[in-house]
């Protein structure tokens, strides 16, 4: 009897759920309400509901079930099952894993939600065959994840790969951010500090289109970029160079031989990627980059589902 494995991707509002075989092809899913409000046990009772509901609605069955994974966002001890702090949540030192598996009687692991994302690119998606590889997840903020012989390095405390950390802006151009240091990455190639860099430019007074719009975004300076609007283009250029001399930094240390770039910024495509192929290229010394590509994810909002599954195959 084939086993399947269980994916669950814990949000703010709704809970993803699904199921995975073992190449990492999504077979089922189910979407349902997180009701985070209403407490932990709550939410905690919902993923065991959602679990057995996407199985029972598929063509398989409940002792097929390997394991069960989930990702969440925020602070936790992985090897202990315990979720320390997640904002979204509201929870502070949840036991997931020991309430979960009380629940449901299956073997559960949990990890943090950008670091699940990067094994479901590696296992399902644009990492498929790839052992070693980064992801980053370019979104409101810059998250990542590091996929080392097809497992997630996780560090000794369990915050390796936080790409949107590293002091990468000259002080004199360097902002705080919002943890607490200055020039982070997160500050100039994020949604966040993309849209921060394009209202400065308006406040300035710079001949841009960007100035006929009222709710500023990503996704408008991209498309203004796209249009040949100058000031769109240095900001989207100067997004890819701190992405593309963070890669740089971390091709040295970790020689990994994908990069993938995911979240809602990757969605730019090649007026984003190409030019940070050209900085990697410009500042990654020649044995560091030989074999080494830059691919935009292929899994979308699927990533965390299926990364969740492939905990209990993976990791």
């Amino acid at each position: 009897m084939d086993k399947i494995f269980t994916g669950v991707d814990i949000g703010g509002t709704s809970i993803k759920v699904g199921i995975c075989n073992e190449k990492g092809k999504l077979l089922h899913q189910y979407e349902g309400p997180t009701d985070a409000e209403q407490g932990e046990e709550v939410v905690i009772d919902h993923i065991a509901e959602y679990a057995r509901k996407v199985v029972a609605d598929s063509e398989f069955h409940w002792d097929q079930v390997a394991g069960i994974g989930v990702g969440c966002a925020g602070f936790m001890d992985i090897d202990a099952g315990i979720v320390k702090f997640a904002g979204n949540l509201g929870w502070n030192n949840v036991p997931l894993k020991a309430k979960l598996e009380q629940r449901i009687g299956k073997t559960v692991k949990i990890n943090n939600d950008a670091n699940v994302a990067a094994l479901g690119e590696a296992w399902g998606g644009a990492g498929a065959g790839i052992s070693n590889l980064f992801c980053y997840t370019l979104g409101t903020g810059v998250g990542g994840g590091i996929i080392i012989n097809n497992k997630i390095y996780q560090g000794f405390s369990g915050v390796a790969g936080e790409p949107g950390h590293m002091s990468i802006v000259p002080d004199l151009e360097a902002i705080a951010c919002n943890c607490g240091q200055l020039g982070c990455l997160e500050t100039v190639s994020s949604a966040t500090g993309i849209i921060r860099m394009a209202k400065d430019a308006v406040e300035r007074g710079d001949k841009t289109s960007l100035l006929q719009i009222e709710d500023m975004t990503a996704k408008a300076v991209f498309d203004a970029a796209k249009a040949g609007d100058e000031a769109a283009l240095r900001i989207v250029n100067r997004a890819a160079f701190y992405i593309g001399k963070s890669m740089a930094m971390i091709a040295v240390i970790l020689n990994p031989q994908r990069f993938i770039l995911g979240g809602g910024v990757s969605k730019a495509g090649e007026i984003l990627i190409q030019p940070i192929r050209e900085i990697f290229k410009k500042y990654t010394p020649g044995p560091s980059q030989e074999g080494v590509d830059i691919v935009p994810a292929t899994l979308g909002n699927d990533a965390g589902v299926i990364g969740a599954a492939g905990l209990n195959l993976h990791n």
